[in-house]
């Protein structure tokens, strides 16, 4: 170990992550022929290839994936290390944090939480906006992203990840619509004009999956990107809208009891192991489990 650059760690960890020499080296800021170096270097100290060059790009070989997690974490420890040391205050701290979140989470997570950073945080700052998930992880390697919110779908051993939100759907129509003080039974739900909300052109979304068991499917009169548009919409029409009851309960809305099972709203928080022990990742880590604590 004493005769052992340090550094050829974090190029094997970053090569890992994006899986292509030129994007390592604009992560690591150097050249990519500094890259190329480390790497052969890399290569003699554990007599192996490492990275196999592909159409796909740099694959890890067995060899590079056995060690891939005890080394992130290494780093991750040496990163804590040095954070550790730093102070946070929320009250005073100026800080922007970079989220990626789809509609649903934005329009679910945004209005509790700013309400918070408001009273205890004032000057923190929060950016939002959807990453790919084939993305999120490079991204969150990178420091481009602090966190994640998204479905339990994501398993890398570079990243955390904890249930933040889980909520059942209901139905949401007006107060006044004439099925509000009506059974609703599943003949009932499929006679309804439903909104849906996507920002695909096309495609089946969880009530339908859900539906399909039942050999049923509701009439969809309206498909929109966002759902605050959705609710406005829902507020001056006989189109019903099923949402996650926490989000429903926003808009002066009767929310009812859909007549059929379907799987509840399951939303992660995601952030990249490195980032464990910085002091204001997780004030807000735990900031957000509060507000959202099951």
């Amino acid at each position: 170990m004493k005769k052992l650059d340090l550094n050829l760690f974090l190029v094997f960890d970053t090569i890992y992550t994006e899986r292509n020499l030129t994007q390592a080296a604009k992560a690591l800021s150097i050249t990519q022929p500094a890259v190329s170096n480390a790497l052969s270097r890399l290569r003699r100290v554990f007599n192996d290839e490492l990275f196999v060059r592909t159409s796909k790009g740099m694959l890890p070989t067995p060899v590079a994936d056995s060690i891939a997690q005890n080394i992130s974490a290494a780093l991750g420890m040496l990163n804590a290390s040095v954070l550790e040391r730093e102070d946070f205050s929320p009250d005073s701290a100026e800080r922007t944090y970079h989220f990626s979140m789809t509609d649903l989470a934005e329009a679910v997570i945004l209005p509790r939480l700013f309400p918070h950073f408001e009273q205890h945080a004032p000057h923190l700052s929060l950016q939002s906006y959807y990453t790919k998930r084939h993305e999120m992880v490079r991204q969150l390697s990178r420091g481009e992203l602090d966190f994640a919110v998204d479905v339990p779908l994501i398993e890398d051993t570079q990243v955390s990840h904890q249930s933040l939100i889980k909520d059942d759907y209901v139905c949401a129509m007006r107060p006044d619509h004439p099925m509000s003080q009506q059974p609703l039974t599943l003949d009932a739900y499929l006679a309804l004009s439903h909104i849906h909300v996507s920002s695909r052109r096309r495609g089946l979304g969880q009530v339908d999956m859900a539906l399909l068991r039942h050999q049923a499917e509701r009439r969809i009169q309206l498909r929109v990107q966002h759902y605050r548009v959705a609710a406005e919409v829902v507020r001056g029409t006989d189109l019903v809208l099923t949402v996650p009851r926490y989000l429903a309960s926003q808009y002066q809305l009767t929310l009812r009891k859909l007549p059929f099972e379907t799987m509840p709203l399951d939303l992660h928080l995601y952030w990249h192991r490195q980032s464990d022990s910085d002091p204001s990742h997780r004030w807000l880590r735990e900031t957000l489990l509060a507000l959202f604590k099951h």
